[in-house]
């Protein structure tokens, strides 16, 4: 049996990239996905029809990480869906690149709204509602460990917050027997991070293996930490990235 076989799992930002790997990852493990999206529409309900070939239940569901009476309705609308949530994966994300001196107070207020806001209004949701066993996955990213570019001031201040929202969320919600660990990736493979351009070969550089990581690596992971089999891990950030920050 599927080790995921009757859990269910949110993923945010599952449209596409490292999100849309998730959800085909959870769901071949026998989970049932909700998978989130905001602009992405034809792929998120592709990915959901690839999740739904395993014999599982998938939906894609429009919700904009920035909207906060959203963020604060998902869970339940999950629930009302699926019946349960065992496994949130917050996801979704975005990446700004601007000097200190160019960030307008509008584009602190958005990073803060998706990035961070919306991790917090999402657990928070499922801290009340998830069964002993729960897995609570949170990204943050190798910018959230060590900055090793200019221009990433906002992005970074994001996923420094993610790792100690990890940290201490482990702490609250230890003894409901749910898990909260965090995933730091490097250079992966996706939109947000191409493997052509102008800095491709800067970030290949600065990995210990020499290459951009893929998606699928990253779901492998993932997969882990929403498994029995890793029940004894919570409060970890745990790097995925090619020694990147090593």
């Amino acid at each position: 049996m599927p080790k995921l076989s009757g859990k269910t799992a949110l993923v945010t930002g599952g449209g596409r990239g490292i999100g849309a790997a998730i959800a085909r990852k959870l769901a071949a493990e026998g989970a049932n996905v909700a998978l989130t999206y905001s602009r992405s529409e034809t792929q998120a309900h592709h990915v959901a029809t690839e999740c739904g070939n395993f014999g599982v239940r998938a939906e894609a569901i429009c919700a904009d990480a920035a909207d906060r009476a959203i963020m604060t309705q998902l869970v339940d609308r999950v629930v009302e869906k699926f019946g349960q949530l065992d496994i949130l994966v917050n996801n979704a994300a975005i990446c700004p690149v601007a000097s200190l001196e160019e960030c307008s107070d509008e584009e602190f207020d958005t990073i803060i709204d998706i990035n961070v806001r919306a991790v917090f209004l999402l657990t928070r949701a499922a801290a009340k509602i998830m069964p002993p066993g729960g897995r609570i996955i949170n990204f943050g990213s190798a910018s959230g460990q060590n900055v090793q570019f200019p221009n990433e001031s906002l992005y970074a201040m994001s996923k420094f917050a993610i790792a100690g929202f990890t940290r201490a969320w482990s702490r609250d919600l230890g003894s409901k027997g749910i898990t909260v660990n965090c995933l730091q990736p490097g250079p992966i493979a996706t939109d947000m991070t191409p493997e052509t351009g102008d800095f491709a070969q800067i970030y290949r550089d600065r990995t210990g293996l020499g290459r951009y990581g893929k998606p699928e690596e990253v779901a492998e992971l993932v997969a882990f930490l929403a498994s029995p089999e890793s029940s004894y891990i919570t409060g970890a950030c745990l790097n995925i990235d090619g020694g990147y920050s090593a």
